[in-house]
C-alpha cells in the first residue's frame, strides 16, 4: 500500500509518497505541501494499479521523436515498400518537425486537432490523412507500452477526401490509344486484365498458363523513391487473372524464344517496364496524341453539323485497371469474377469501389418491380375469377 509521510529532504512542511511500481520496484513522490493532495495521489496510484492502467510518470517522459523513429523502423518491415516511403515522408517532412521533440505524456487532443486543421489548409486531404495517422499510430504503440492512458490523436476529425470521377475508356479508345503507344500489346492486355502496374511489370514468362490463358500475379515491380522495389501483390496474396483470347497473338510476341524467368514485357531497353513521367513519358504522349486526333473530330463534326464523337478522358496507367473493370461488368461477368480478377478482398469492396458502374441497374431494378407486380396482381384477379370450363 501507498503511504504517506513527512518530507525529511523538504524545509517546512511537505509530504511525500511511497509506494511499489506493479513489477513490485520500491518509489516516491514528493513536493505535496497539503497532506490531503499527498493522500489523494496514493490513493490514485492504489485505484490505478488494481485496474491495470497505472502509468509511471517517468514513462511519459519519452519524446514523440525516440518513440517515432522506433515505430518507423518496425512499421517499414511490415508494410509495402510504397506505403512505406510515403509514411516515412510524412513523418519527416510533418510530423517530426511538430511534435518530435514534445514528450508523450504532454500531448493534448486539442493541440493535434488544432494542427489538423491548419494542415488542412495548405495540403490536400489525403496528405492530411497519413501525417494524422503517423502520429495517431505512434500514440497507439505509446498506449500499448503504458506510457499514456489513451491517444489524443484518437476521435480527431480529419477532412473528407473527395473522389473524382474514374475515367473508363471504349473499345474503340483502348484500341486506338494502344496503336498510338510504344507497347500496343501491353496497353491492351492491362486494359482487359486489370492488373495493376506493378503486377504487370513483374510478370515473367513462367507466369503464363497458354492452355486455360490464365496469368499467375505472384509479384510485383513498383517503382520508390525512383528505384523498382519488388515484392508480392499489394494484397500480399497470388492470385490467377484471365485474359481473352483475342490477347493470343500478344501473348505469343511477348513469351516466345524466352526463358521462363524472363519479364514477359519488359521495357525496351531492358528491365523492368515503367510508364515513365506523368506529363512528358511514353504512355502520357500516347494519350495526348489519341486526345488531339479525337478533338480534332470533334471539332470537324460540329463544322458540318454532325453528331459530335465522345471526347476520350485524361487517363492514366491504373485508369486501365478501372477501364478493365468497366469492359468486365458491361459484357456481364457477375460481382464476385470481377473481384477475383481485380484481386479485392471481398465482392463488397469491389461494388463500392465501381458502384458507378451499377447505375443503369437501377432502371432494371425499376423494371423488374413493375413487372413483377403486374403479375402477381393478375395472378390474384385470375384465383378471384376462375375461368369456367
Amino acid at each position: 500500500m501507498a503511504s504517506v509521510s513527512r518530507d525529511p529532504r523538504v524545509k517546512g512542511t511537505a509530504y511525500r509518497v511511497s509506494y511499489r511500481r506493479p513489477d513490485g520496484s520500491k518509489t516516491s513522490k514528493g513536493g505535496f505541501r497539503l497532506k490531503r493532495d499527498a493522500q489523494a495521489f496514493a490513493d490514485s496510484v492504489e485505484v490505478s494499479k488494481r485496474q491495470g492502467a497505472y502509468i509511471a510518470e517517468s514513462d511519459a517522459l519519452v519524446t514523440v521523436g525516440t518513440l517515432g523513429r522506433d515505430w518507423l523502423n518496425s512499421h517499414t518491415a511490415a508494410v509495402k515498400p510504397s506505403t512505406a516511403h510515403s509514411d516515412e515522408s510524412a513523418w519527416r517532412i510533418h510530423v517530426e518537425p511538430k511534435w518530435g521533440k514534445r514528450k508523450v505524456g504532454s500531448v493534448r487532443h486539442t493541440e493535434v486537432a488544432t494542427w489538423v486543421a491548419e494542415l488542412s489548409k495548405e495540403k490536400s486531404p489525403t496528405t492530411v490523412k497519413r501525417c494524422h495517422g503517423v502520429l495517431a499510430a505512434i500514440l497507439d504503440g505509446a498506449v500499448r507500452d503504458r506510457r499514456i492512458t489513451s491517444n489524443p490523436a484518437r476521435e480527431v476529425k480529419t477532412p473528407r477526401k473527395t473522389a473524382n470521377p474514374r475515367a473508363y475508356l471504349t473499345h474503340l479508345e483502348v484500341e486506338r490509344l494502344a496503336a498510338a503507344s510504344r507497347y500496343p500489346d501491353l496497353l491492351r492486355f492491362v486494359a482487359y486484365t486489370g492488373l495493376r502496374w506493378g503486377e504487370v511489370a513483374g510478370l515473367r514468362v513462367k507466369h503464363l498458363d497458354r492452355k486455360r490463358r490464365r496469368v499467375s500475379v505472384e509479384e510485383s515491380a513498383v517503382t520508390v523513391n525512383g528505384h523498382v522495389q519488388v515484392g508480392t501483390p499489394k494484397t500480399h496474396e497470388r492470385r490467377t487473372v484471365p485474359y481473352p483470347a483475342f490477347l493470343d497473338n500478344a501473348i505469343d510476341r511477348a513469351s516466345t524464344g524466352k526463358p521462363p524467368e524472363a519479364l514477359l514485357w519488359p521495357a525496351e531497353e531492358g528491365g523492368y517496364l515503367r510508364p515513365g513521367n506523368a506529363v512528358s513519358g511514353w504512355f502520357a504522349g500516347a494519350v495526348k496524341r489519341v486526345r488531339a486526333e479525337n478533338l480534332d473530330a470533334v471539332a470537324d463534326a460540329m463544322k458540318h453539323g454532325e453528331d459530335e464523337p465522345r471526347i476520350m478522358p485524361r487517363v492514366t496507367p491504373h485508369d486501365l485497371r478501372h477501364t478493365a473493370a468497366s469492359l468486365a461488368i458491361s459484357a456481364g461477368a457477375n460481382v464476385k469474377a470481377v473481384q477475383r480478377m481485380l484481386g479485392h478482398a471481398s465482392a463488397a469492396m469491389t461494388l463500392d469501389t465501381y458502384a458507378d458502374l451499377f447505375e443503369d441497374d437501377l432502371d432494371e431494378v425499376a423494371v423488374a418491380l413493375d413487372r413483377h407486380r403486374a403479375v402477381s396482381l393478375a395472378a390474384v384477379e385470375s384465383d378471384k375469377h376462375p375461368t369456367a370450363e
